[in-house]
């Protein structure tokens, strides 16, 4: 099985080209961004030395179809995806700040609630609530987003009063969080999932909010399955999940969590391949259509390059 982990490519009008965890994103004339979805993943802010074939594809067609399913609720920067792999969008000033929205208390918000946390990003949490329970109604808590290393949290009061964003647009931010989720939530109850939690990114053009970079994928989102939840959550059991979370734990299980010291447990192409089953089967479930893995034929970064190139040719003068 094929995976891309690393890309080089020099599209016309192309000015630079950032290279993050997973996306490798080429800013074309200032105006365009294309966002490639490397088959790398990341896990305790460190990409992992092998890539997981599909991944990319998974992530990006979820995160297509979940931007396409939103557009009455705010704008957001995708123009078309002329690759499996690739979403081609509009330019926007990213805000440094993740809108991280939680319906229910696990993953990282439980390991911190278990060690005595009571306020997570300045919302206060109530007593005695159980790993995987709902709180009250979502809770958001968000981030800055570091140039290396962790994010960090921060309180709605401490973004605005340290500029990082306006009073104006963090309420923007914080509405279409809410409204994003919701529907995620919606989108997910059809398919016999919960929508636990996720993040959204967003960004400013011409003066206007607008939603940017993936949603409602498995790298950015955690789902539970609703059959079984209840009586899981009632006998302390783990809940069955969709997400990246059981990469995480396969990792704590093997003794890393990126700190000193702690050296990266192998990954093997059976252990690369069953990740990738799983993110097969997130988009199945979550899409409810059957995952075409077709695009793994041929050479993949060959042919991102011609379909992007005939799309940058076609919509030029866009």
């Amino acid at each position: 099985m094929k995976a891309l982990t690393s890309t080089d490519f020099h599209f016309d009008g192309q000015k630079s080209v950032y290279h993050g965890k997973v996306r490798d994103v080429y800013n074309i004339n200032d105006d365009l961004m294309i966002m490639v979805a490397t088959d790398r993943i990341s896990a305790f802010d460190v990409v992992l030395p092998k890539g997981i074939p599909f991944k990319g594809q998974v992530l990006n067609q979820i995160a297509a179809k979940f931007l396409d399913a939103t557009t009455d609720i705010c704008p957001n920067w995708k123009l078309a995806t002329p690759d499996p792999m690739v979403t081609v969008g509009l330019k926007c000033e990213g805000f440094r700040v993740e809108m991280i929205i939680r319906s229910i208390l696990t993953g990282s918000a439980w390991r911190e609630y278990k060690n005595g946390c009571r306020e997570l990003c300045g919302v206060k949490l109530p007593d005695g609530m159980r790993e995987n329970e709902r709180f009250p109604e979502p809770i958001i808590t968000p981030t800055t987003k570091a140039d290396e290393g962790h994010d960090m949290n921060i309180s709605k009061e401490e973004i605005i009063a340290q500029g990082i964003v306006s009073a104006e647009d963090y309420a923007i931010m914080e509405d279409y969080t809410r409204k994003l989720f919701a529907r995620g939530q919606q989108i997910a109850a059809k398919q016999g999932l919960i929508l636990v939690d996720t993040k959204y990114e967003f960004g400013k053009r011409d003066g206007k909010v607008y939603l940017i970079d993936e949603i409602h994928t498995p790298d950015s989102s955690r789902y539970f399955y609703a059959d079984g939840y209840e009586e899981k959550l009632e006998k302390g059991e783990p809940q069955r999940q969709l997400s990246k979370e059981f990469v995480r734990q396969w990792l704590i299980e093997h003794n890393f969590m990126n700190e000193p010291g702690q050296q990266m447990p192998e990954i093997t192409d059976e252990y690369a391949e069953s990740v990738s089953e799983r993110y097969i089967e997130l988009f199945e479930h979550i899409v409810g259509e059957k995952f075409d893995r077709a695009a793994e034929t041929g050479d993949i970064a060959q042919r991102i390059e011609k379909n992007v190139t005939e799309w940058l040719c076609t919509n030029k003068k866009r």
